[in-house]
């Protein structure tokens, strides 16, 4: 980018103010040229009239007001003439100076800590922010959050079809991976276990377990008589005492089953808790049950069918989201409309949190003062000294000009009247 284009920016100009400072420029000339021509016209004609006097008088004392004026504004930015006069055309001869000033003062007055934190804590920009958040114009334009909503979602949709999707999936799995491989599964599991059971929730697992129990038996009927009949001798498959035997046992499954489902104080069931009591105490205690929970954790990690399987759901969770971005009535736009909504009433009502965030704001700015003060100066000093001078003359001129001609034409107005005044005085000595 060129630097003398950011010139704009940085002293306010705007597209048209070249021409209005040219504009300017040939009034105030203009002007300084019609005294010069009074001046002379009227010259003769002192002895006619003491109006005269007054008049030649108004037009020499604005003529030199004006000529003075000229001299000075263009010493600012050229050599007047193009002649080499010593203390002019300042702004290009100390250009490198005129950035280390300005780098300096924008350092000692902006950037500094206490001067960002002054200002800061005067600021509520949680507030400002909520406001902002919950401001609907009025008519049927979309509102501030559909607008944010709106963006967001493209944004959010063309990052997610540019990145790699194998790259960025083997990414979120490897931190997916690296989070659990340091989290202690089983003193966790082990507490949960014992919690639910102090809380008698564990029961309704308890008669899930049972029912699927009962279910799994009803399904493998025929393999369980198969391996009774397999078992038997051959006296008792020859009198056919084995289907009896084996429908014997599957009836006394059921009827076991049955009345363990029904009785909350059957033994069979405490001797289910008791083991899941132990359960939860060896999860949380015993080094080996930890060991081996941890081993089947790095096996479950470092399966590669896990790996094959966690791509294939982050494929399909990218493409969803995508698709929901994109379309209009997926219902995520409603859905961060309403996350954002209440985003800034919370912002804009709950003290506690606009003191939290103006607090972090407020230290993350000193903060990047303090870091980065420096660096941003230097970056403005070395800047403004890369601009070309011829360049930036044209535009601080373009951006100023205009000022600058209406002092040389009060110049040349307020000589004007001095010298006839002058005159008037003289005239009674």
């Amino acid at each position: 980018m060129n630097d003398a284009r950011a010139v704009p920016l940085i002293f306010g100009g705007e597209p048209l103010s070249a021409d209005r400072a040219r504009r300017m420029r040939w009034t105030a000339t203009g002007l300084l040229v019609a005294m010069a021509v009074l001046f002379f016209t009227t010259h003769g004609l002192l002895g006619n009239h003491p109006a005269w006097g007054y008049v030649n008088a108004f037009a020499e004392a604005a003529m030199v007001g004006g000529l003075a004026d000229w001299f000075a504004v263009t010493a600012l930015f050229r050599h007047p003439l193009g002649l080499p006069i010593p203390h002019t055309a300042i702004i290009p001869q100390n250009k490198d100076r005129i950035a280390d000033t300005m780098a300096q003062f924008l350092r000692e007055n902006f950037l500094t800590p206490a001067v960002v934190a002054r200002r800061m804590s005067g600021m509520n920009v949680a507030r400002a922010v909520g406001d902002f958040l919950m401001a609907s114009p009025e008519g049927s334009g979309p509102d501030t959050r559909s607008r944010i909503t709106g963006g967001a979602a493209e944004l959010l949709a063309e990052v997610l079809e540019s990145l790699d999707p194998d790259r960025l999936g083997n990414q979120v799995r490897s931190g997916l991976a690296g989070q659990l491989a340091k989290l202690d599964i089983s003193p966790l599991a082990g507490r949960m276990l014992e919690s639910a059971m102090t809380d008698q929730r564990h029961l309704p697992l308890i008669d899930g377990i049972i029912r699927w129990a009962g279910l799994t038996l009803e399904d493998n009927e025929e393999t369980v008589k198969e391996i009774i009949h397999k078992r038997a001798n051959a006296v008792l498959r020859w009198t056919g005492l084995d289907e009896r035997i084996s429908s014997s046992v599957l009836d006394g499954l059921y009827k076991l089953l049955a009345e363990v489902l029904v009785d909350p104080d059957h033994p069979l069931r405490y001797k289910i808790e008791e083991g899941l009591e132990k359960l939860s105490q060896d999860l949380q205690h015993d080094p080996v049950t930890r060991e081996r929970v941890e081993e089947m954790k790095r096996d479950l990690i470092e399966n590669p069918a896990v790996a094959e399987w966690w791509m294939g759901v982050w494929e399909r969770i990218r493409r969803s989201l995508i698709r929901r971005a994109r379309e209009s009535d997926s219902g995520l736009g409603e859905e961060m409309r309403k996350g954002l909504a209440d985003l800034g009433a919370a912002l804009s009502k709950d003290e506690r949190l606009q003191l939290q965030i103006n607090r972090f704001a407020r230290r993350t700015a000193v903060g990047i003062a303090t870091r980065y003060g420096t660096e941003i100066v230097t970056l403005v000093s070395e800047t403004v000294k890369r601009w070309d001078a011829t360049t930036i003359t044209g535009r601080i001129e373009s951006a100023v000009g205009r000022d600058l001609q209406f002092i040389r034409i009060n110049g040349t107005l307020v000589g004007g009247l001095v010298g006839m005044t002058l005159h008037f005085i003289t005239s009674f000595l």
